[in-house]
């Protein structure tokens, strides 16, 4: 009987039938909405159930989860749901059937795939993009709509779904648009209309042109959880990719050209990960918008992500709010001062920026005074911890560097992240300077997409740098310089391997995925070796390097506080250059800006500074 089957059960005397509900509206409820989903598999209403009113958009509808194939969405036709098993059946036009787990979790509710049967070549699932009538708030980053009464979003609740519909490199460039949170205190110039988008100002590059107008109505875009629809309102949207699939995308963070180059590298060869878009998972919460921070630690508790405490407080938590201070300078009485304005946080940033490197943690540095001998880093840490400080370094996070990384030289490591990959169609000898290859990929394209002109090659455990690529065939590298960085000249027979590096802005390297777990268990140990329960990641865009986009910053910052637990830490404040989907759970403070954004306590006046640092 298939999808009609009856389920009998005897209750007392009288007979209670659950039926597999088939072209009919599926009503699911929290305690603060009822969401409707009709035949087809559409979400048709999203009601408070206090006010009952409707925060579905009139006559526009959402998919309850879209496929992804080749660049084109693939919509629901028809849904079917057992009452019983709380599960909904998804047909699509394409014959695959997505099985989806459906819990009321009193506050929110949870979505889970629990299979897609056939796949037919899905690459990814998208919950969403669902349409609201809300757009006073836009939270771009996690996902979250909001206006004076009512907030709606989306949580991920796995690590391979993430924020936004998929894009190349799962990310979404920063731009300027246009949106009046209210139009009668801060109505629209003649000029401007509601949705309009720009490039971020200045020159594209210095901290201080991310934040060049200060008009209320310009707001900063940084993720694509969340959209301003201006028609309606807005979207909210997370996807999961099949990340075992070898990926070639075009990177979307930067806009194209920024530095003036016309063939700035664009395109990436993106390896595969260990990670499916089966068992994705989101918390849909639709709340009144004074419990929306409350329902969301109240999802992170339940659902076991990811949740730092201060003092017994969530770190995002208002109430959680500690001021750090950011040190330069000799180091004689920084505990007499945090002591004195009865600071417990301390980034040092006197002692420079801190690059990875396995072979040589401490790099020989020491603590530096004035009046007393230098102290080594772990025994200052110890010292910072006896004092109740939390004390930690600056970094740049994940920045392999030829002069101090043992992984880039003088034996580079085979898992390097890479942009574009070929092989050789002719022996090479090791003094040979003519590399001719089977196809030229995009290796004529300059650096990296931060307009980082580093081109480098990696064959076997040699790098050589080159400058160009002809563009007909044979296709010859141009300008070759072998042994770079003192690796070692070798011999290559046909076929071999050969790859381009994805360097990072100061000319250096990224790990790939594999390696990116090694480094995040090295700073977990790092840290704790060091006495240390704070660290500023200056560079978090080396978590963008794989290509993988937000999963990737899951996936390092999930393996750091592991480490860092597992070594023995208790309380691991971060701070860095961004925030994103990807690493908001784990982070305490966030740098933002540049310029004159340092307060200097002694001239009693904003002074000359690189960061100011923001806490959540």
């Amino acid at each position: 009987m298939k999808t009609r089957l009856l389920f009998l059960l005897v209750v007392g005397m009288g007979l209670v039938i659950h039926q597999q509900a088939n072209a009919q509206t599926i009503t699911l409820n929290t305690k603060f909405v009822t969401l409707g989903i009709n035949k087809r598999g559409f979400i048709t209403s999203i009601k408070d159930r206090s006010t009952h009113k409707e925060y579905c958009p009139d006559g526009r509808s959402s998919a309850l989860l879209s496929l992804y194939k080749d660049g084109r969405y693939i919509l629901p036709g028809s849904a079917t749901y057992s009452t019983l098993s709380k599960r909904i059946l998804l047909h699509y036009p394409n014959g695959s059937v997505a099985t989806l787990q459906t819990d009321e979790k009193g506050e929110y509710l949870r979505f889970k795939l629990v299979s897609l049967k056939p796949r037919n070549g899905v690459d990814n699932v998208v919950w969403g993009p669902y349409k609201t009538n809300i757009s006073k708030t836009i939270g771009d980053v996690l996902g979250v709509v909001r206006d004076d009464d009512f907030a709606f979003g989306l949580l991920g609740l796995n690590d391979n779904t993430t924020a936004g519909p998929p894009t190349g490199g799962d990310m979404s460039f920063m731009y300027y648009f246009i949106h009046s949170p209210d139009p009668v205190k801060y109505p629209l110039p003649p000029n401007l209309k509601e949705g309009q988008t720009f490039t971020i100002g200045g020159d594209g590059v210095n901290d201080v042109a991310f934040y060049s107008h200060p008009e209320e109505y310009y707001r900063m875009n940084y993720g694509n959880g969340a959209r301003l629809e201006p028609a309606y309102g807005s979207t909210v949207c997370m996807h999961s990719r099949d990340r075992r699939k070898e990926q070639m995308i075009r990177f979307p963070v930067l806009p194209d050209n920024l530095d003036g180059k016309v063939n700035s590298a664009r395109y990436q060869l993106v390896p595969p990960a260990n990670a499916d878009y089966i068992g994705s998972s989101v918390a849909l919460l639709a709340c009144p918008d004074s419990l929306g921070l409350h329902t969301v630690e109240q999802i992170v508790l339940k659902e076991g992500l990811p949740h730092p405490e201060i003092d017994g407080q969530w770190i995002k938590d208002p109430k959680a709010y500690r001021p750090d201070i950011a040190w330069h300078g000799a180091h004689d009485s920084l505990i007499s001062y945090a002591h004195q304005l009865s600071i417990k946080g301390v980034q040092d940033e006197g002692w420079g920026e801190y690059y990875p490197n396995p072979q040589n943690r401490w790099t020989n540095r020491k603590i530096n005074f004035n009046n007393a001998a230098p102290m080594t880093i772990p025994d200052y840490g110890a010292l910072m911890q006896r004092n109740g400080i939390r004390y930690g370094l600056h970094t740049l996070c994940e920045f392999l560097q030829p002069d101090n990384n043992s992984d880039v030289a003088p034996v580079p490591s085979d898992s390097l992240a890479i942009m574009q990959r070929t092989s050789i169609i002719k022996d090479i000898s090791d003094q040979d300077t003519i590399i001719t290859v089977a196809d030229k990929a995009h290796f004529n394209e300059y650096g990296g997409w931060e307009g980082n002109h580093t081109n480098v090659l990696k064959i076997g455990k040699e790098l050589i740098e080159y400058n160009g690529i002809t563009q007909s065939a044979p296709y010859t590298f141009l300008h070759i310089k072998r042994g770079l960085y003192g690796t070692k000249r070798g011999f290559y027979k046909k076929g071999t391997t050969i790859v381009k590096l994805q360097p990072n802005c100061y000319h250096g390297f990224a790990p790939d995925m594999n390696l990116q777990k090694v480094y995040a268990d090295y700073y977990g140990k790092w840290l704790t070796e060091g006495g240390m329960d704070y660290i500023d990641f200056d560079g978090l865009e080396s978590c963008m390097y794989q290509g993988q986009g937000q999963y990737s910053f899951k996936d390092f910052f999930r393996n750091l506080f592991d480490s860092y637990s597992k070594n023995g830490g208790k309380y691991l404040r971060v701070m860095g250059s961004a925030v994103c989907e990807g690493n908001w759970h784990y982070m305490s403070v966030c740098n933002v800006g540049g310029g004159d954004n340092m307060f200097n306590p002694i001239l009693n006046k904003w002074d000359r500074g690189e960061r100011h640092a923001v806490c959540f």
